[in-house]
């Protein structure tokens, strides 16, 4: 198994929660290192090269977002997985989170079963050079890059978003293995629409984790479109229990879907970094 040979790293000033992890992860056979402070964790990830840490926002010296940039700017240590932890719940602090690279985001108080699922992803992932999505096994990463490329190639073909929106409030009530049973049922679901419709001849991957890419003839876009839409709609309200669905309706964070398509020779002419930035652009 991946974690049995796996290094991680833990910056948490809370002694409590330090002494907690580094005891449950060492059971779980991984090979932990724990610091309290930041300056001694931005140290550390140069000197003992985990292949995860696991960081806290608020350090008594330097902030965990500054820990994050540090690492990253660093080649020797820029591709290690990074889930923060914290008791933050603010929007903004998750997107500055993910704009500094982070791999995962989880809050206070939190369950330890939840954060090892997250750790072993983050840590498929990192090992299989992202080449499959952990939760739903769809190609992702690098092999999507190869499939855009061949589509700025040529003429024909069409693409096809499918993005899960509000996953992450979803998360935050229900937790990361119903959020999980969400993603693999979407996933499960797109693909029997596309199968039914194109076929073999089909592709079908991770734009992000959350966004869906398909590849299929142009003709036959609209219809797949059209199928995915009113099909995920239907289902999505079942994974809530009965008496929070209207709330979740009320204050606009119920899961919902957003589909868009682009035909080949609109983008004809566009690098695959341009092309991907539009198509994450047109799923808004």
């Amino acid at each position: 198994m991946v974690e049995a040979k796996s290094r991680i790293l833990i910056i948490e000033d809370d002694l409590d929660v330090a002494d907690m992890l580094n005891a449950y992860f060492r059971v779980q056979g991984f090979e932990v290192y724990v610091v309290n402070w930041g300056e001694d964790g931005v140290r550390a990830a140069t000197t003992a090269r985990p292949d995860l840490i696991i960081l806290d926002i608020r350090l008594p010296d330097i902030d965990g977002f500054e820990v994050a940039r540090r690492v990253r700017s660093d080649r020797k240590t820029a591709e290690i997985p990074i889930i923060f932890l914290t008791e933050k719940r603010d929007r903004q602090d998750r997107l500055l989170g993910l704009e500094l690279g982070a791999d995962d985001y989880i809050t206070k108080p939190f369950d330890v079963q939840e954060l090892r699922l997250r750790v072993r992803n983050a840590l498929r992932r990192a090992s299989q050079d992202t080449l499959t999505n952990p939760v739903t096994g769809l190609p992702e990463g690098t092999l999507i890059d190869e499939k855009l490329g061949d589509f700025l190639a040529r003429a024909g073909g069409a693409l096809v978003l499918v993005s899960l929106e509000n996953l992450d409030v979803f998360r935050d009530n229900y937790g990361f293995v119903a959020s999980d049973d969400v993603l693999r049922a979407v996933s499960l679901m797109t693909h029997n629409s596309i199968q039914e419709i194109a076929g073999a001849e089909s592709f079908l991957g991770h734009l992000a984790p959350t966004v869906f890419l398909m590849i299929i003839d142009a003709e036959k876009a609209p219809l797949l479109e059209e199928r995915l839409r009113s099909r995920l709609a239907q289902s999505l309200d079942r994974f809530y229990p009965i008496k929070d669905r209207e709330e979740a309706l009320a204050r606009g964070t119920r899961l919902k879907i957003e589909t868009a398509r682009l035909i080949g020779g609109e983008m004809q002419c566009e690098t695959l970094d341009d092309l991907k930035a539009k198509l994450l652009e047109r799923k808004k």
